[in-house]
């Protein structure tokens, strides 16, 4: 009887074990959860920490609009950049970047948080060599405008080009076109230490507010602007040829008083630019001449006035191992827009310096710079500065 019990157990057990194997079998293999858009998120940056007291010849010579920190009697170290970038491509055809700056100063409290850039790409096809970028970012205009200032080599932007886009930015909606071979030379010439100013593609078109990063529209219209530029492979060199151009009308909100202005301080502003570029393959050259006309003061009326206006640069590089020694020539006549009562300009400079990068993490360059600077506005006319100093700079990258 027992022995009967244990039979009719095994029996059942055994159909069980043959039951439970088979729906085993029957099931699906268990499909690895697919990646949440937190997993593709990256973090980066950079920290540049600058001394601009050596040397210095003439402490009434300064450039507002490329460090606040150049000029006057008391030098000191200064943070001239601590950004943070967040990015991702969190969908095949959306990709985010957002960059905020912990260095700016407002009135009299340093080191105050602004924003950069808060955008994302839209890929209009599979490969995304369609795309629209939707957001404040940098606006197509310049190749040096569009390097970052962790790549470029000089230590301040151009006055000729940046004259016309303070901090490089404005919220719009550019359109970009560019094929998968020249976007995999463009990363393929960043990866390598090019200096590559980024992937703003082929063709861009576009329009903005107009008034620069972090300020808003004041007039309802919007600024329009075109580039292309098209990196060429010839042998072992890489060349970048490109045109550039932007029109709108531009709101001066920075006026003194007692200065005559045009009724409601709105003025044409209109630039055009051709770029070259011969990357150092290990010599290089980068220049960029810009035509145009927009709001400048005028001595001879006192008023804030449509000019003409020109000017450029030619930066000439080379790389040796972990040293890059360069020098840059730069020229501008014209207004700044951005600055009290557009204030007029006529700037000669030249620059020698070298970077030093004996680590990825880690960058130094020392750059002397010998300026003669005209700038005039309401309040200080018959102004023009002369003299040279040693200017230091320590970088982070993260």
């Amino acid at each position: 009887m027992n022995t009967l019990k244990s039979l009719r157990l095994l029996v059942l057990l055994l159909l069980f074990s043959v039951s439970f194997t088979q729906a085993q079998q029957d099931q699906k293999p268990e499909e690895k959860p697919s990646k949440g858009w937190f997993d593709k998120i990256h973090l980066g940056g950079y920290m540049q920490v600058r001394y601009n007291g050596l040397l210095q010849t003439n402490p009434n010579l300064g450039c507002a609009q490329c460090d606040e920190s150049w000029g006057g009697e008391e030098n000191s170290l200064s943070l001239r950049r601590l950004r943070f970038k967040i990015y991702g491509q969190i969908h095949p055809r959306v990709f985010f970047y957002f960059q905020p700056d912990f260095s700016k100063s407002v009135g009299e409290s340093h080191h105050v948080g602004r924003l950069k850039d808060a955008y994302f790409d839209l890929g209009l096809d599979r490969d995304n060599e369609f795309r629209l970028r939707i957001g404040q970012s940098k606006v197509p205009f310049g190749y040096e405008n569009l390097q970052s200032s962790s790549q470029r080599l000089p230590l301040d932007r151009d006055d000729a080009l940046n004259s016309g886009l303070k901090d490089e930015r404005d919220l719009g909606v550019f359109f970009y076109w560019a094929n998968k071979e020249k976007r995999n030379l463009m990363n393929e010439l960043k990866r390598d230490g090019m200096k590559h100013s980024g992937d703003f593609g082929v063709f861009a078109l576009g329009f903005y507010n107009g008034q620069t990063a972090n300020h808003p529209d004041k007039n309802g219209e919007f600024h329009v602007v075109t580039r292309f530029s098209l990196p060429i492979a010839v042998g072992s060199q890489v060349i970048e040829p490109g045109v550039q151009a932007y029109r709108g009308k531009y709101v001066v909100d920075k006026i003194s008083p007692e200065l005559a202005s045009d009724l409601g301080h709105e003025y044409l502003d209109q630039r055009a630019a051709v770029s070259f570029v011969l990357y150092p393959k290990p010599f290089g050259i980068q220049a960029e001449y810009m035509v145009g006309q927009g709001p400048e003061f005028s001595h001879e009326t006192q008023k804030i006035e449509v000019q003409n206006l020109n000017g450029g640069y030619v930066t000439f590089s080379y790389i040796a191992g972990d040293f890059i020694p360069f020098s840059r020539l730069q020229y501008y006549d014209g207004g700044k827009k951005h600055e009290l009562d557009a204030r007029s300009y006529t700037v000669k400079e030249l620059e020698l310096g070298v970077e030093w990068q004996p680590i990825k993490a880690f960058e130094l360059v020392a750059m002397y710079t010998f300026s003669n600077r005209r700038y005039e506005d309401f309040q200080l006319q018959h102004n023009r500065q002369e003299g040279s100093l040693l200017r230091i700079q320590a970088q982070l990258n993260f």
